[in-house]
């Protein structure tokens, strides 16, 4: 994210083939349940989503300011980050906070609020619901097997 936020443009087949690996590392990594943290994979990911939109962008429409791909990256982080974790003015923050760039703004607003419509209507649930759950039949499956087991009664009857 960072080369791509200072200019520098990756060629585009190698930009599909990035976030073909990210898209499908982030899952396995999540479901074997190591550690690895989310928001800066959904920031390297959205501003790699982004700087091919705007290398599309440019290609179909030359003559378009140089640092378009840079601010299609900007927003893209927001939007992507909006979208999983369903915090738009969150992932504004934050990438406001990264970056030290405010003149995209207002496109960040609009692509994390659409992003945050488009989710929710694909019935997707937010990150932190969807861990959350996961947590939860993890403890449930372990108190199972406790039971089983003839462990120690949680049923809180003395």
């Amino acid at each position: 994210a960072q080369t791509i936020l200072a200019g520098q443009h990756i060629a585009l087949p190698a930009a599909f083939l990035y976030v073909a690996v990210r898209f499908a590392a982030g899952p396995i990594s999540y479901s074997a349940g190591t550690s690895g943290g989310i928001f800066a994979p959904i920031l390297a990911l959205g501003a790699l989503m982004g700087m091919i939109g705007g290398q599309i962008t440019d290609a179909v429409v030359p003559g378009l300011p140089q640092d378009l791909t840079s601010a299609m990256a900007i927003v893209g982080m927001s939007a992507l980050f909006a979208s999983i974790v369903r915090a738009p003015f969150t992932g504004l923050v934050l990438v406001i906070e990264m970056t030290a760039i405010t003149s995209v703004t207002i496109p960040m607003l609009i692509s994390g609020a659409m992003a945050v419509v488009v989710a929710s209507g694909l019935r997707s649930p937010p990150i932190y619901d969807a861990l959350r759950v996961r947590m939860l039949r993890h403890h449930a499956a372990e108190a199972e097997a406790e039971a089983d087991r003839g462990g120690p009664d949680r049923g809180g009857a003395g």
